[in-house]
């Protein structure tokens, strides 16, 4: 669940681009980097590393980071080993000069075209399926980079958006399902800026254009005034990722022209009308089911309380590349508030249980803190198959719910009740107006 960003035309491009990238900093934080270019050397410059935006990139930096084109990313591993080989952006020579690239996504038949290509006699890098495609454009005998790309990208299958940038172009990929975000906007600074979430379009004083379409090519270059477009694909099957709704976009971003923070909203409020529990309030599990705990509230009758406290110095548990990790920052993460706790019946909103660590660790320091009672509400369905589509949840075993059952999960977390919403409630939550990728949900791996 990487994030990508593209600024082009701009004099401080690195720099917005770090800024993009720190306002997507939800979407990974094991490393992050940044390629830049577009000056008279005709050179591209790459800094990168792992940690944090603010880790990374200093004033000096920016010295180094020329140019009026950059890109970035912020990596969240899928495929690819936690290591600074399998850093993004990936620069590369080749014979018509210089290249790098950003991947948000992942590639179901990377495997295939990487064997592929080492039969071929390619040399790898990295572990990450983003070098197949430096690999492919490379080995391609079209003359033009725009050739390349087309015959590269109609060779791979998956989830991707790719921002590809050469000496004075950038260009800009979207898979012919739209299942990962990237969004248009007008930089008013001057130049224009693509990015996997709106939400970093109004810290870089960016207007919003308009989503990357399904299957669709993008191309800004000083040589056009205009952005040109290609269709990569005539059989488009817009299916954009209800998680990005549930769990992992910022709730100020707007996606297909939905508001996430409303529609997890609607999320509670659907959950709210499923229920009859009788509790003393409503608190949600920081900050990922705050909006839901919130329409939960509205929809109930029952106070909202921040009854859980977030230390936000700690990173999201969920993307921790190991499990002892993930027990570890939970406990430094949340904090449950006693004085108001104590003797509460507690209805608890969370928006997703994907191995149950954090909802078992949650409901163990509610009872320490004094709980009565504590009925666990989740405003999304029972996850019970793993996402090849760019969600760590590489295999069933790690799926609380695709190994036991509602009832085993309740007693295995340790709460009084338990409910989730159904699929059909997620539909009406998010809209049905779109043929949603609900893979994690109904194991319909659409992709062949």
């Amino acid at each position: 669940m990487c994030a990508i960003v593209g600024i082009y035309g701009n004099n401080d491009a690195s720099k917005l681009a770090s800024v993009a990238l720190f306002a997507m900093q939800h979407r990974g934080h094991e490393a992050c980097g940044i390629s830049s270019g577009g000056d008279d050397d005709k050179k591209i410059y790459t800094i990168k590393g792992r940690g944090y935006v603010r880790d990374i990139f200093s004033e000096e930096s920016f010295d180094t980071l020329k140019g009026n084109i950059a890109i970035g990313h912020n990596r969240y591993s899928t495929a690819g080993k936690d290591s600074t080989f399998d850093t993004q952006p990936i620069q590369a020579k080749y014979k018509l000069g210089e290249i790098s690239i950003v991947h948000n996504g992942n590639l179901i038949n990377k495997n295939y075209v990487r064997q592929r290509l080492i039969e071929e006699g390619s040399i790898f890098q990295t572990s990450m399926d983003t070098e197949n495609l430096i690999h492919l454009i490379a080995k391609s005998s079209e003359n033009k980079l725009k050739d390349r790309i087309i015959k590269s990208t109609k060779k791979l299958k998956g989830a991707y958006n790719f921002i590809i940038q050469s000496r004075s172009k950038l260009f800009i990929v979207r898979d012919k399902y739209g299942i990962r975000p990237l969004s248009i906007g007008k930089l008013k600074s001057g130049g224009y800026i693509v990015a996997s979430e709106t939400c970093c379009f109004d810290i870089v004083d960016a207007t919003f254009i308009r989503e990357v379409k399904p299957g669709e090519m993008l191309i800004f270059s000083s040589k056009n005034d205009d952005i040109e477009s290609y269709e990569l694909f005539k059989d488009i099957d817009y299916r954009p990722c209800a998680f990005e709704y549930i769990y992992f976009a910022r709730p100020d971003s707007i996606i297909d022209g939905k508001l996430v923070y409303k529609t997890r909203e609607a999320m509670g409020r659907l959950l709210a009308n499923k229920s009859n529990t009788k509790a003393d309030m409503v608190i949600p599990v920081p900050d990922s089911g705050v909006p839901a705990a919130l329409g939960y509230s509205k929809q109930s009758g029952l106070p909202f309380e921040l009854g859980i406290i977030r230390n936000h110095y700690v990173g999201r548990t969920f993307i921790e590349p190991t499990q002892n990790m993930r027990n570890i920052r939970v406990k430094m993460k949340l904090s449950p508030m006693k004085s108001l706790i104590k003797g509460k019946k507690i209805v608890v909103v969370d928006d997703s249980i994907v191995r149950g660590t954090t909802s078992k660790t949650i409901v163990a320091m509610l009872r320490c803190a004094g709980a009565k009672e504590i009925h666990f509400k989740v405003a999304s369905p029972m996850i019970k198959y793993p996402c090849f589509y760019g969600i760590d949840t590489p295999t069933k075993e790690e799926l609380i719910n695709a190994t036991k059952t509602k009832d085993e999960v309740c007693r295995y977390i340790g709460a009084d009740s338990l409910s989730y919403l159904s699929i059909d409630e997620l539909k009406d939550a998010i809209g049905r107006e779109r043929n949603y990728s609900l893979v994690s949900f109904d194991g319909n791996y659409f992709i062949k």
